[in-house]
């Protein structure tokens, strides 16, 4: 089989595994009574990401090929998510049991994110293509197999039910099976003599020594608070508006993954211009960019809304920004660190970068986050639960409550604008980097 097709099924089943639930299982548990823990569970994917990224870049450098460690995790993360969406169908929902399988089902999901990247980039040099200009046109197949499930979810009604975990656990056993097909990934030869740290794969950390690499990891944290906070809260905050007075029962609120797949959607086409624009113009543009996106991504979730049409328009347009916000952070980083690093750290390195990103940084984000959103939505919500017992199926909240909960998703999206912002502003200033221009 061609090697990029290959590649190609390997990155579909990849992120379809993760597009099962990740934008709508904020929606499930906040119909199960656990509004107030969806922030916990999404910066669970951070904080899992801070050591096992790492742990398992290790092994894959230095005793188990990348391939079969790819495997071995995906068998893992299925077991556990299946096990999260046995305990999520109960008539009586436990969070401790819930939680438990969906900690380790992530744990063994999050580190395949820089795994299947070494494999894809060790695969394209063995048939001598160059991952910056063959990467990104194989790597829109993930985004294809996330939309694909989310429309999956959405449509099926899985979005609102723990079946969404169910469809991601068979995904999880079949790209399990198919990685043991992949090409050898080399592990460290047996006879090398190793410093600790270099058996220990630490060399990765001595990165940091170098000033610019230092501050793009350390950006990578700060930018990293925002790329889940979409995937957490997006589903949520559309689909409230089927309990707000005078706005309840339109499309767009009964359909919030079908319309949140428009992100990844843009994520297609925003993925092919990254191998031009990291050319043209380097990785400092391209992150600028990215994170002036993140402002318009927020700034437009503040004034838009899933019912009026101008309200749609606008989230429409947010949507759509979301492939330069997401693509020219994540995949343009992942190959500014595999050109940056050698060969012999190339695993621990996407695992540092997955670590800073989707660790440490969206454990941060997510946690501020929830904090932000309990302020001014849920404390608003409890408070009337409090006062009047909980919602009934099909009604809604009384004018003022629906205006206050309207308003508090609003300044949510405001404040994360202000703090992507701030970010780009600072990133402009201190990370320095010389780019020569390639002509293509």
């Amino acid at each position: 089989m061609n090697m990029k097709l290959r590649l190609i099924i390997m990155n579909f089943l990849q992120f379809a595994v993760w597009g099962a639930y990740l934008t709508s299982m904020g929606a499930f548990l906040a119909n199960v009574g656990l509004a107030q823990y969806i922030g916990l569970f999404y910066a669970t994917q951070g904080f899992v990401s801070i050591f096992m990224p790492a742990i398992i870049g290790i092994l894959a450098d230095r005793w188990l090929p990348a391939q079969k460690m790819l495997g071995l995790c995906h068998f893992l993360g299925a077991v556990f998510m299946a096990g999260a969406a046995y305990f999520g169908s109960q008539a009586e929902v436990s969070f401790k049991a819930i939680y438990t399988c969906y900690t380790f089902s992530v744990a063994f999901y999050m580190p395949t994110l820089g795994i299947s990247n070494s494999v894809a980039y060790t695969s394209l040099h063995k048939v001598n293509l160059d991952p910056v200009s063959a990467f990104p046109p194989i790597r829109i197949w993930g985004t294809i197999g996330f939309i694909c499930t989310m429309l999956v979810s959405n449509f099926t009604g899985f979005q609102n039910t723990f079946a969404q975990w169910y469809l991601s656990a068979a995904l999880g056993v079949a790209l399990a099976i198919y990685s043991f097909t992949l090409p050898e990934c080399p592990v460290a030869k047996a006879g090398e003599k190793k410093s600790f740290a270099e058996a220990m794969g630490l060399k990765a950390f001595a990165l940091f020594k170098d000033k610019k690499m230092a501050v793009f990891f350390i950006f990578s944290i700060l930018l990293g608070s925002c790329l889940q906070i979409t995937n957490g809260y997006a589903n949520p905050f559309i689909h409230s508006y089927n309990s707000l007075a005078g706005l309840a029962g339109s499309w767009g609120a009964s359909n919030a993954n079908a319309l949140i797949s428009l992100s990844q959607i843009s994520e297609t086409f925003c993925i092919l211009l990254i191998p031009f624009f990291l050319k043209r113009f380097g990785i400092k543009k391209v992150m600028l960019i990215s994170m002036f996106a993140w402002v318009l991504r927020f700034g437009l979730f503040g004034l838009g809304n899933p019912v009026t049409f101008g309200g749609i328009t606008l989230l429409v347009l947010s949507m759509i920004v979301y492939g330069v916000a997401f693509d020219f952070f994540n995949v343009s980083g992942s190959l500014f660190v595999e050109k940056e690093t050698d060969e012999s750290i190339r695993s621990s390195a996407q695992g540092l970068f997955i670590l800073m990103t989707n660790g440490v940084g969206a454990t941060i984000g997510m946690l501020g986050a929830q904090e932000i959103v309990d302020k001014f939505v849920n404390n608003t919500v409890n408070a009337y639960v409090e006062a009047n017992g909980p919602l009934a199926a099909g009604a809604v909240y009384p004018a003022d409550v629906s205006q206050a909960i309207a308003s508090g998703w609003a300044n949510s999206w405001f404040i994360f604008a202000a703090y992507a912002l701030v970010v780009a502003i600072a990133f402009a200033f201190i990370f320095k980097y010389k780019h020569t221009p390639q002509a293509n």
